[in-house]
């Protein structure tokens, strides 16, 4: 938190990050959920300024009692739904990757013979 009691949290998806902002009213209705939550659904207005987003926070719930059922079917939580402006975005099926085979992507040889 900052001197003027705003909180900033980060949320993380497989489509980026988004920094929420919230304000000492909202953090005094929701508390609890800021404090111990590990699954969060946060409602507010988004605001863009390039890359970077941001999440002006009205409502903070707590999902974590969720966590267990992610993943199984019936679930309540849809894990194709990403960003509000990425929903039509078809998510790419995940591909198991070794961790070599990304940091060839991201550190190209560099042969000194």
């Amino acid at each position: 938190g900052t001197a003027s009691g705003v909180i900033f949290l980060t949320l993380e998806d497989e489509t980026g990050v988004c920094n929420v902002v919230v304000w000492p009213r909202v953090y005094a209705a929701h508390r609890a959920a800021v404090i111990g939550g590990r699954l969060l659904r946060v409602a507010g207005r988004l605001q863009r300024e390039g890359p970077v987003i941001h999440l002006i926070a009205d409502t903070i719930t707590d999902l974590s009692d969720r966590l267990a059922a992610l993943g199984q079917a019936g679930t309540e939580i849809d894990p194709t739904e990403g960003r509000g402006d990425e929903v039509r975005r078809p998510v790419p099926a995940p591909r198991a990757r070794h961790p070599r085979d990304q940091a060839r992507k991201l550190f190209q040889s560099r042969d000194f013979h």
